[in-house]
């Protein structure tokens, strides 16, 4: 008798996890159809211009990067 208690409830469970899954799935569905429509939506919009540096743009952002890595290594070779 008490097995048969167990398999009722693990029944009802499984049914109530499938109905759980199912209402999941759905809203899952939903999410990614409204997700699409977005996508479309900004793929319709104009589309940005390319940005170019100028070459001194360039070789500023380069010195700089240059010398946050020497510094890096600086504080590297102190602590070593």
């Amino acid at each position: 008798m008490a097995i048969e208690n167990i398999l009722d409830q693990i029944d009802s469970e499984i049914a109530r996890l499938k109905q759980a899954r199912a209402l999941l799935a759905n809203l899952g569905a939903a999410a990614t159809t409204s997700g699409r429509k977005a996508l479309k939506a900004s793929a319709k919009a104009k589309p940005r211009k390319k940005r170019f540096l100028s070459a001194d743009a360039r070789k500023r952002i380069a010195d700089a990067q240059r010398r946050r890595w020497a510094a890096v290594r600086a504080k590297a070779r102190k602590k070593g």
